[in-house]
């Protein structure tokens, strides 16, 4: 039975909504979390998209980097996050023929001869190893400085082993950082990828955009590696509401905020359920889970500028996996992030293209097989038969590109995209798809308008707006938790609400919570 009044309200159950809820309620607060969707978990839900087949797919967000250890002790959350034994493989022609660049995830011998033979030399992985021990140590010191208090640029870069590669990554374009270690077109293309994951950036320019983006992708737990989740990224979101239950919290799914009303001892707060019902709750306080742009329509602000995804997600189920044509091992390649089309000059070309108005004529994007290191999500026929899952991820395609024809636009992106695929196959990608009750290929795209739909995310952008510097942008934030809004009773816990926001971490819900508890 809901109540009339809470200590805390939470506007969305995402990932860092759940997260706020579960550290509230363990510190007492009485919490009520209201979620428009009829699941919590937003972006980090696991469906079984495919009718009739038993594979539980990680539908938009699929690894875990972020997400800090302290987390998930303090929370006790019941997740399991299991290394890929290879960081990544990327499907390129040399001299006409196929061939590939294997980076395991502890780089080793069989990573030193893949950089020879693409590479003719042992320079470019000698500049490899030297950028990527840069960055380890850059991301050991300032990982634990995501879960503490907003430190001024002058006390982060003091605590900082490499303060001349922080001040690099926040003032110099990204591909001058890159071209600093790496010269191979292919290698610097692997490495400034992590600077367009949900991001619609020129590396080129001096703005910072590409810059926030590698940086997050790098700092992950001090060690940056991306991990699978067991079970799917359901698991992780599943966890987060147990932990926000057992504490007392309150989850109520298909229930949609419509107004906020702020006062000076509170928020009133309005919503409807699933027949249309009005309905409101008084709050002591309210954590918005929800992108900066939809919390302050809530409130009657205006919302500013509308932020614009630039990602095409493809999820497909195969019946079996596809031979290469560079005759390197499917069940290795896959089981890493596979760069397709992602060199240095092809990214370029692309955001050309994209930035002028036009779908790519060839689209970056990546791959990877959540099922090489996680059967798991499989059902036991599509287990025995030898079923995998493949997960597709597309640069430079802004949200603007699909605004005219949706349908149309989205169908001749995944074809472009499953084109480029076959290029590297020795057989076509359609082939290998399982199919449904129906008969259909299991294939599932989405572009940001498709994403914008599904999860009210304005834009279809994954991190709700441009990521900031995980440091105080002045000297009123310093000491703080950066989640402050313009209503001192309204606090911010999305992506892009906080400071330190991005990909499924719970670092917007833990500094919330944080703020409010006075931790």
């Amino acid at each position: 039975m809901i109540r009339s009044s809470y200590d805390v309200v939470v506007v969305g159950g995402g990932h860092n909504g759940l997260v706020a809820a579960a550290y509230l309620a363990r510190a007492g607060r009485s919490v009520l979390v209201l979620e428009r969707l009829a699941q919590v978990g937003g972006a980090a839900v696991s469906q079984q998209v495919f009718e009739g087949i038993d594979v539980r797919l990680s539908a938009y967000s699929y690894l875990v980097s972020l997400l800090p250890d302290r987390i998930v002790d303090d929370l006790g959350l019941e997740v399991r996050l299991s290394d890929r034994a290879v960081a990544s493989y990327t499907a390129t022609l040399r001299d006409g023929r196929p061939a590939g660049l294997l980076v395991e995830r502890d780089e080793g011998p069989a990573t030193a001869t893949s950089f020879r033979q693409l590479t003719g030399s042992d320079a470019e992985f000698a500049g490899w190893q030297r950028f990527y021990a840069r960055l380890a140590t850059l991301a050991e010191d300032l990982a634990p400085t995501l879960t503490e208090r907003l430190l001024s640029p002058a006390q982060l870069a003091a605590r900082l082993r490499e303060p001349q590669l922080w001040h690099d990554l926040r003032e110099r374009p990204l591909a001058d950082v890159v071209a600093d270690h790496l010269n191979d077109d292919v290698v610097r293309g692997v490495a400034l990828t992590d600077g367009l994951i949900g991001t619609f950036a020129d590396v080129h320019a001096a703005d910072g955009l590409a810059g926030r983006c590698f940086l997050y992708h790098l700092v992950g737990n001090g060690t940056g590696r991306w991990r699978v989740p067991v079970g799917g990224m359901g698991a992780v979101s599943g966890a987060m509401a147990a932990a926000a239950r057992r504490g007392g919290a309150e989850l109520v799914t298909r229930a949609t905020v419509t107004a906020l009303e702020p006062r000076a001892d509170g928020v009133t707060v309005h919503w409807t359920d699933d027949d249309g019902r009005s309905a409101a709750v008084d709050a002591g306080h309210v954590v918005g889970g929800v992108a900066p742009t939809v919390l302050a329509g809530l409130t009657g602000a205006d919302p500013g500028p509308r932020p614009s995804g630039s990602q095409l997600k493809v999820n497909m189920v195969l019946a079996r996996l596809p031979r290469l044509r560079s005759g390197a091992d499917p069940a290795v390649a896959l089981a890493g992030t596979v760069h397709v089309d992602e060199a240095a000059g092809q990214l370029d070309a692309a955001y050309a293209q994209a930035a002028a108005g036009q779908l790519p004529d060839v689209i970056p994007f990546e791959v990877y097989c959540h099922s090489l290191t996680d059967p798991s999500i499989l059902g036991p026929v599509e287990r025995a038969g030898g079923a995998h899952t493949l997960t597709l991820f597309g640069l430079h395609t802004p949200a603007e590109l699909f605004r005219g024809d949706p349908v149309g636009v989205r169908r001749e992106a995944v074809r472009r995209v499953v084109a480029q695929l076959d290029a590297h196959l020795e057989e076509p990608l359609l082939d290998c798809l399982a199919r449904d009750a129906s008969g259909d290929p299991c294939l599932q795209a989405a572009s940001p308008l498709d994403v914008e739909a599904s999860l009210a995310m304005p834009g279809g952008h994954i991190f709700h707006g441009d990521l900031a510097w995980p440091v105080a942008a002045d000297d009123e934030q310093v000491g703080t938790w950066g989640v402050a809004t313009d209503h001192p009773r309204i606090v911010a816990a999305s992506s892009g609400g906080t400071v330190r926001g991005g990909a499924v971490s719970g670092l917007g819900g833990f500094a919330a919570a944080q703020h409010l508890l006075g931790g």
